[in-house]
């Protein structure tokens, strides 16, 4: 991704669409406090350099019959980039889980896992989990609620330009 520089329109621009992606380009525009043919420019570009990777639905996962939701803490027997890579195709093959993070310290990865139900989840855990190549153990933490999920970044409008590339090589 090519360093851009960001002015406080461009960050107001992706906090709105990051609130709401829907939001219509003359409505982002008004917001922005530009008129409407600029602010599409301006999305686009935010598009082409990746800032904005996509727009998605944020949809409740118990109303599509999602009751559980579990973090399970993966470890591996081997830690070579090569045996990450092969667990990480694997679980991007698993549509139960939403999210894998490689970690440093004790665990090598964290899973946000949805299921059914704590049955189903166990089912996921013993038939394709734990029995996947190179996972020696996993922990599974149930979340009883969450509070609070925000989607994205903080992005504050308030503070100064973000320096570009020039800048960031200026300054080493």
């Amino acid at each position: 991704m090519r360093r851009v520089k960001l002015d406080r329109i461009d960050r107001r621009i992706l906090r709105d669409l990051q609130a709401d992606g829907r939001m219509t380009n003359v409505e982002l525009a008004r917001r922005a406090g530009i008129s409407a043919p600029p602010c599409l420019r301006r999305v686009r570009a935010l598009e082409e350099a990746g800032f904005i990777r996509g727009y998605h639905a944020d949809i409740n996962p118990e109303a599509l019959g999602y009751g559980v939701t579990v973090f399970a803490h993966v470890g591996l027997t081997s830690q070579a980039e090569a045996d990450l890579k092969k667990f990480e195709e694997l679980v991007n093959s698993w549509p139960l889980v939403r999210e894998c993070n490689m970690l440093a310290g004790e665990t090598d990865f964290l899973l946000k896992i949805v299921a059914e139900d704590w049955d189903s989840y166990q089912r996921f855990l013993t038939t394709k989990l734990t029995s996947a190549p190179n996972v020696s153990h996993v922990k599974s933490a149930l979340a009883i609620r969450t509070s609070k999920a925000l989607p994205g970044v903080p992005i504050d409008t308030e503070i100064g330009d973000l320096p570009d590339e020039e800048e960031l090589e200026e300054e080493e």
